[in-house]
C-alpha cells in the first residue's frame, strides 16, 4: 500500500511517499504539485477498492472507520 502525507516545516512543505519495506521518499513541493500527486494517485475522493484517508477516516462521514 502506498502512502501519501503532506509534511510541513514551518518554512518549506513537502510530500512524503511510503511503501512498506521502502525507504521514505520525501520531496518539497507546491500545494498545487501535492494536489496533482495524490489526484493521480486516486487520493482526491473515494473509490472502491482504494484505501485512502477518506476510507481510513470517512471523510464526509460522522464517525470514524473501524479498523
Amino acid at each position: 500500500m502506498l502512502v501519501i502525507r503532506r509534511m510541513d516545516d514551518g518554512k518549506r512543505s513537502y510530500t512524503a511517499m511510503f511503501l512498506p519495506g521502502e525507504e521514505p521518499r520525501v520531496f518539497p513541493t507546491s500545494d498545487q504539485e501535492h494536489a496533482r500527486i495524490l489526484q493521480i494517485f486516486k487520493q482526491d475522493k473515494p473509490y472502491d477498492g482504494v484505501w485512502n484517508d477518506f476510507a481510513e477516516y470517512r471523510l464526509g462521514h460522522d464517525t470514524l472507520a473501524p479498523r
